[in-house]
């Protein structure tokens, strides 16, 4: 019991560390400029928009607000933007309303530091992330907390998981830890830690990218002391607005899962297995959110063998920087070795703090 608290409280701060290390400390001048449709006029600084979502920062209002981007009819900021549209094109530039007749769309300038200028319709921008040359200000993240205790059975569950995102404006890089430990009286303490490392680079394609992904798991449940997954593929955006993001991506990986010797005299598995993954993330303006994603590995050096996990989240706003969530994994597999559990799956639910742009 102590082991196992004592590791799980380790990987805890080193997530923590991780995650929060890249939070933006510098604030910039709030000197943007946003004109409603109904005539009302703010001045602040806009941090980015996500979601349908436009999260800006006044110095009369304390924390972020949210505004509804469709119905903002002006904005003008000088400062650097990533702005991501719908068919996966992404921009890099300071943001200006172009002039538009009575009924017309509402349409975007981005010029770049080199004067170029891109005219785009704000109904395709989904994405705009605050940008600077300085590294640290680059990065989007959040991280979710939460504990149950119960007294009968003196059981105890702790839950942290944390995302943190660096975009550039063909590509990405991301980093997501999953962890949790249930401990109850007269009983083993059972963990799960799992962290996924992804690149995302953008093809010439609209909506087409090639992506790879790094993932380190241990499941006590299952036996796994370390399951090594390396793989990566072609990736294409089915859908991509201000209320829904679904992705497909189709690939190869290798596999290398270290089990319990005591159990398993072999010790080690090498698998090289296909890679279907996928995701879906719809949004409901500045209340809530659904995020799930999965990936399925049917095994190639086993014919009949299937390994699938997910991660699926639901977050309800309850500030503008922090959310409840409830959340659920799953691994499974259909082939497990001798003696061993082909899945561990559980559900957790806490509160969810955010930095960046998210």
């Amino acid at each position: 019991m102590k082991i196992g608290t004592t590791v799980y409280i380790s990987t805890v701060i080193l997530s923590l560390a991780v995650v929060l290390m890249p939070a933006p400390l510098l604030a910039r001048d709030k000197t943007d400029v946003l004109v409603m449709k109904n005539g009302d006029r703010l001045t602040g600084e806009v941090k980015g928009l996500d979601g349908g979502v436009l999260y800006v920062n006044m110095d009369y209002i304390l924390g972020t607000s949210s505004v509804d981007w469709s119905k903002v009819a002006r904005l003008e900021s000088k400062q650097m933007f990533l702005v991501r549209t719908e068919d996966g094109t992404v921009y890099k530039g300071a943001l200006n309303t172009a002039e538009a007749q009575g009924g017309r769309p509402v349409k975007i300038q981005v010029v770049d530091a080199l004067e170029k200028e891109v005219v785009i319709d704000r109904s395709q921008i989904v994405q705009m992330a605050e940008t600077s040359d300085k590294f640290w200000q680059r990065f989007n993240g959040e991280v979710n907390l939460g504990t149950i205790y119960s007294k009968g059975n003196q059981s105890t569950q702790y839950n942290l998981s944390s995302q943190t995102e660096y975009l550039r404006e063909r590509w990405s890089a991301s980093a997501s830890l999953s962890s949790t430990l249930s401990s109850s009286t007269g009983a083993s303490a059972s963990t799960r830690n799992d962290l996924t490392l992804s690149a995302l680079h953008l093809l010439p394609w609209k909506n087409y990218f090639y992506s790879g992904l790094a993932d380190f798991l241990q499941s006590s449940p299952q036996g796994i002391q370390l399951q090594t997954s390396v793989g990566g593929g072609i990736g294409r955006y089915l859908k991509n607005t201000n209320r829904a993001r679904i992705f497909v991506l189709g690939g190869l990986a290798w596999q290398h899962t270290g089990y319990q010797e005591a159990v398993y005299a072999a010790g080690t598995q090498n698998l090289g297995a296909a890679l279907i993954a996928g995701g879906i993330k719809l949004f409901r303006f500045n209340k809530t959110n659904l995020d799930i994603t999965a990936t399925l590995f049917p095994v190639l050096t086993e014919p009949g063998r299937v390994k699938f996990n997910t991660n699926t989240s639901y977050y309800i706003k309850i500030t503008s920087d922090l959310s409840w969530n409830i959340s659920f994994y799953g691994n499974w597999d259909n082939q497990p070795p001798p003696h061993f559990s082909g899945s561990d799956y559980g559900s957790s639910s806490g509160l969810s703090w955010t930095f960046g742009m998210r």
